[in-house]
C-alpha cells in the first residue's frame, strides 16, 4: 500500500510516524509547500520519499493535513488525480464549509472528513511523534457520503491507535468544536495579549507567573497560521460561542463591581461541575502519552 501525506507538520507528520510504527510495510510519501518541512521530514524518516503531483494516481491513501482555508482547493485537486479506489482523508479542525464545497465533486464518495482530537502547542515536522493519536478521539463527519469500504480502510489504519470513534454531521462538528476547542484557543491568545500589554510597563509580571498562568496561556504558543485559518473557516460558530463567553465575562464584571460575592462564589461552584469531565480528559491524555 502507498500512503501520501500532504502537509508534514505536527498532525500529518505524527500520522505518518504512526503508520511507520504500526504498518512498516506501507510505503510512505509526502509533500509540503514549505521545502524546509519536506527536507526535515525526509531527514527524520517521517516519510520515505517526496511525493510529486504526477504520482498521486499511484497512491492508495492520501492524508491532507494543511491549514483548513486551503483544504478545499487541495482536496478537490487530489480527488481529480487519484485512482478510483483511493481514499482521500483530511485531518482539519473545521468541516462544514469543506463538506459543502466538495458535495458535488464526482468523486465525493472517495473523501472522508476526519478530525483527530489530538495535538500540542508545537508545530512543524520536529514536533511530530508516533503516539500523538493513541487513545484519543477520532471524529468522522458525514460518513454516509463516503464509500463503506473506504471508511473501513480508514478504520483499519487507526485501529492500532485504539482511538475512540465518533460520528457526526459536519455542521454539528463545527458548532461543538467552536466551544470546546476554538474558544479555548481564543481565550489563551487574548490572555497572552493582555498580559504582554501589562508587561511592557511592568517588567516584574513574569517573575510572579506560576503554573496556573503557564497552563492557561499554553495554547497561545499554537501556530498562528493554522488558527487564523480555523477562525476564518468557522467564523459563524466562533462568533456565536464568543457571544456567550463575553456575556459571562460581563456578568462576572458586574458582580465584582457590585461586590456580589455570593453570586460569584455560586458561579465558581457551578463551574466546578466540570471537575469530573476535566479529570477524565486528563486521564485520557496521560494514557495517550
Amino acid at each position: 500500500m502507498k500512503v501520501a501525506n500532504i502537509g508534514l507538520g505536527l498532525i500529518g507528520g505524527s500520522f505518518a510516524l504512526s503508520l511507520k510504527k504500526n504498518f512498516p510495510e506501507i510505503k510512505r510519501y509526502g509533500m509540503d509547500k514549505n521545502p524546509e518541512h519536506l527536507k526535515k521530514a525526509l531527514e527524520l524518516n517521517i516519510i520515505g520519499e517526496a511525493l510529486e503531483e504526477t504520482d498521486l494516481h499511484e497512491m492508495d491513501v492520501v492524508i491532507v493535513s494543511i491549514p483548513v482555508d486551503k483544504a478545499n482547493a487541495v482536496i478537490q485537486a487530489v480527488l481529480d488525480k487519484v485512482h478510483p479506489g483511493a481514499l482521500v482523508m483530511d485531518m482539519g479542525s473545521t468541516k462544514g464549509e469543506l463538506c459543502s464545497a466538495i458535495a458535488q465533486h464526482p468523486r465525493r464518495n472517495q473523501f472522508l472528513a476526519a478530525h483527530p482530537i489530538a495535538g500540542t502547542e508545537f508545530s512543524g515536522p520536529e514536533a511530530a511523534f508516533s503516539s500523538l493519536f493513541e487513545n484519543k478521539t477520532m471524529i468522522f463527519c458525514d460518513m454516509e457520503a463516503t464509500q463503506a469500504d473506504l471508511v473501513d480502510l480508514a478504520k483499519s489504519l487507526i485501529a492500532p491507535l485504539e482511538m475512540s470513534l465518533k460520528y457526526m454531521g459536519s455542521k454539528d462538528h463545527d458548532k461543538h468544536l467552536a466551544y470546546v476547542s476554538h474558544l479555548s484557543h481564543i481565550s489563551s491568545f487574548m490572555l497572552g495579549k493582555t498580559v504582554l500589554q501589562v508587561e511592557q510597563s511592568d517588567k516584574t509580571i513574569f517573575d510572579l507567573a506560576g503554573s496556573g498562568f503557564a497552563s492557561t496561556v499554553r495554547l497561545a504558543k499554537s501556530n498562528p497560521v493554522t488558527w487564523t485559518a480555523i477562525f476564518k473557516e468557522n467564523q459563524n460558530e466562533v462568533l456565536q460561542a464568543l457571544e456567550g463567553y463575553i456575556e459571562n465575562l460581563k456578568a462576572f464584571q458586574r458582580q465584582l463591581e457590585t461586590q456580589d460575592y455570593t453570586q460569584i462564589q455560586q458561579e465558581l461552584v457551578n463551574a466546578n461541575e466540570l471537575k469530573p469531565i476535566l479529570n477524565g480528559i486528563l486521564k485520557k491524555e496521560e494514557n495517550g502519552n
